[in-house]
């Protein structure tokens, strides 16, 4: 798979990364793959855990060399990464989280390199890589770790509505001192840069909520609004970004404000996320804002309760993969 062999108006491959391996992620490759794919798509994984977990399903999968070319249907090109041990759809096994983190690494090695369009990432499973000792809290912070950012954004999307978050997967207690003057600057100007150079937007606006409930109620619910966000987000208007805020979150997300607006910073996970998921799961995507290279993933979890039974919906990995493709740059 050298770039140097190939033509320039042929697209590079996106890189699929399957997840926890007793998950529903390695379902969803099974599934797509029986429609077959018009650009090149590479699965990372093992080839063997994939093969079986068709059988389970009673699907047709051949395995195809990771070449970077379309694959028909019935098949999957499946880049080889060995598990450490066997997998069992629905039971997680933590000698697993050694072989879940290798994908992603070999994914990222390969996207900075120019090997790879992007990277569309399948759920992995916290808890099971923190039981094997590995300190992990999420792909975003992965990572932005793996390509030495400093600074990424977690946004989610789903058809009509972005939202972005000023921090990710922390204890609701922690929140308040990671909102800081320079970090909420970052962030928008993170968000903003992302939606005019990968999505498009000229001129985007961006509507932040507050912290507090009601924004703080003029600091008599709080001040972080007075003393953090509206100062803030007065320095950015005077360098021309069109931002509307604090506006007090329970309100925010109304047609009155959505209307006109192209993508919402959410100050906490639990603030704008589930009103994203309840307007769109499953067909919502997880895109990370800020990396040297593109990344999308689906929008929910393993669903242990569902692998290996066919009742997983492959809508969300498929956003992914046509937000992932749309993203380049």
């Amino acid at each position: 798979m050298k770039p140097s062999s190939r033509s320039r108006s042929e697209p590079l491959p996106l890189v699929l990364t399957p997840g926890e391996p007793a998950g529903v992620g390695p379902d969803l490759l099974v599934a797509l793959a029986q429609e077959g794919f018009a650009q090149p798509l590479i699965a990372i994984a093992d080839p063997e855990m994939l093969a079986a977990r068709a059988t389970v399903l009673g699907l047709a999968l051949e395995i195809l060399p990771p070449d970077p070319l379309p694959s028909p249907p019935g098949a999957l090109r499946v880049l080889p990464v060995a598990l450490a041990a066997p997998a069992e759809a629905g039971r997680l096994d933590a000698r697993n989280a050694a072989y879940v983190l290798e994908t992603l690494r070999v994914a990222v090695a390969g996207c900075m390199e120019g090997r790879f369009a992007g990277m569309v990432t399948g759920p992995v499973h916290k808890g099971i890589i923190n039981d094997a000792g590995v300190p992990f809290s999420g792909h975003t912070e992965l990572l932005a770790e793996a390509t030495g950012t400093p600074r990424v954004v977690m946004m989610l999307a789903t058809p009509g509505l972005r939202v972005a978050l000023a921090t990710t997967h922390l204890p609701l207690a922690e929140v308040p001192a990671h909102i800081t003057r320079q970090s909420l600057e970052e962030t928008l100007v993170i968000l903003h840069t992302a939606l005019v150079e990968r999505f498009g937007v000229a001129e985007p606006r961006i509507l932040v909520a507050g912290l507090n409930p009601h924004a703080g109620e003029g600091g008599h619910m709080g001040r972080e609004e007075i003393e953090i966000i509206t100062p803030c987000l007065e320095r950015l208007r005077a360098r021309g970004m069109l931002l509307e805020g604090p506006l007090p979150a329970d309100t925010l997300f109304t047609p009155k404000h959505l209307a006109h607006a192209d993508a919402v910073l959410a100050m906490y996970h639990d603030q704008g996320l589930p009103v994203l998921k309840y307007a769109g799961f499953g067909q919502a995507v997880n895109i990370t804002l800020g990396l040297p290279i593109v990344r999308t993933s689906v929008d929910h979890g393993t669903a242990l309760d569902l692998a290996g039974k066919g009742g997983a919906h492959t809508g969300s990995l498929r956003f992914a993969i046509d937000t992932a493709r749309g993203m380049q740059a």
